[in-house]
């Protein structure tokens, strides 16, 4: 037991280790640098960095073929903490090498913690409107609203991987069940009656027995990768009571307006919408302003004069953002990211991060712990060149 538990440590504690596990991030970095071209920033950084265990598909067979970059992320920091307790001896001369070793501690622990903790979202805002929630621009839900309250919806919200994986779904403030027949990834929509018989014939079935989707005919498309571009899904739902179904809907984010049917006296409302992280407070958009340089359409400046309110009136004032000034509230930060519809929308990137000190927090320690050796060496350095100079 004790030689096996040496031979751990040597492992760990191994600079073998370190040269390997570095190398193996370079390819990794090379290698998700050159699959970004076609599956985008936000899907690479899932596959390659935030995984234990690369996954290519085979035929359809997913096999592990790399370490991911929690693995490898993982075992460095291993590495390094055991070979500070097991080879270093604190001393001044090192000081700072180990405030550098530390800051890329904070810096490898930072990236781990973004990773797990980060939320990102957008918020769309006309002037004038009013919105207490942002909207994800990677991911869908399925929104069931009972409406019958006018005073109160109660929101009842099913994930799309759940409509994805087929899942019958049966929640408690349901009296139906939720069963997914067809789910497309990404799909467009047309009328029916615009399309021709040859057209219409080489298409999925018409499954929808209800609401506007029974005029409607959806075509698959291939799923999109690109930053500035976003899937958008389509399914065949349908719901069962109690006495059996009652009818199926087709369902995307492209049917911007719900469709309402009415079931044991009851309201509902349903649709596919970007999924929604709601707020304790709400923002106005006052006023969305879009400066140009002189005699050009070259954008000089975009901002947004904005109202932010709680529903308790602790907080109500008007803040401006704009590139480089964002607004930071209750651990969200609301950055300017674009504007739409002839500068009457603004588009705010909201991020919550609760470990955005860390990188910075990194990167001084690893800053000062290099002066610091740099410094020592060239003390020592001086002091030898004086001493030749005094002996001579």
């Amino acid at each position: 037991m004790r030689d096996f538990w040496q031979q751990c440590v040597k492992f760990f504690v191994s600079l073998q280790l370190t040269v390997v596990l570095l190398a193996l991030s370079m390819i990794l970095v090379f290698v998700a640098t050159l699959d970004q071209v076609n599956l985008g920033i936000w899907a690479v950084q899932e596959k390659y960095f935030r995984s234990f265990v690369v996954l290519w598909n085979v035929n359809g067979i997913p096999i592990p073929v790399f370490p991911g970059g929690y693995f490898i992320g993982g075992l460095l920091l291993i590495n390094l903490v055991a070979s500070h307790f097991y080879r270093f001896k604190l001393s001044w001369q090192k000081s700072g090498i180990v405030l550098t070793h530390f800051g890329l501690i904070f810096l490898l622990v930072g990236e781990l913690l973004t990773g797990l903790w980060q939320e990102e979202f957008q918020m769309r805002i006309d002037q004038g409107e009013t919105k207490n929630y942002s909207e994800s621009f990677l991911y869908n839900e399925l929104a069931i609203v009972d409406a019958t309250d006018p005073q109160w919806d109660e929101v009842v919200a099913i994930p799309e991987e759940r409509l994805a994986q087929g899942d019958t779904v049966q929640h408690g403030k349901l009296p139906f069940q939720v069963k997914t027949h067809i789910y497309f990834p990404n799909a467009g929509l047309q009328m029916r009656n615009q399309l021709g018989p040859a057209q219409l014939a080489g298409l999925p079935p018409q499954m929808a027995t209800q609401g506007v989707g029974t005029q409607i005919a959806v075509t698959p498309m291939a799923m999109t990768y690109k930053q500035n571009e976003r899937n958008l899904p389509a399914a065949y739902i349908e719901l069962i009571g109690t006495e059996g179904s009652l009818g199926t809907w087709l369902v995307s984010p492209m049917l911007t307006v719900p469709q309402t049917f009415t079931y044991q006296g009851r309201t509902f409302r349903l649709s596919l919408r970007f999924e929604r992280a709601y707020k304790p407070y709400s923002i106005t958009l006052l006023k969305f302003s879009h400066d140009r340089y002189p005699g050009t359409e070259i954008p000089k400046n975009f901002s947004s004069q904005i109202r932010l309110q709680t529903a308790d009136g602790s907080v109500d004032r008007e803040v401006l953002i704009y590139m480089n000034n964002p607004l930071r509230h209750d651990g969200m930060t609301f950055y300017q990211a674009g504007f739409d519809n002839n500068d009457t929308t603004t588009i705010l990137q909201v991020v919550r991060n609760p470990s955005w000190l860390l990188p910075y927090i990194a990167c001084l320690l690893m800053t000062i712990g290099l002066l610091v050796q740099f410094g020592i060496h060239l003390a020592r350095f001086v002091s030898k060149r004086r001493s030749a100079a005094v002996v001579a």
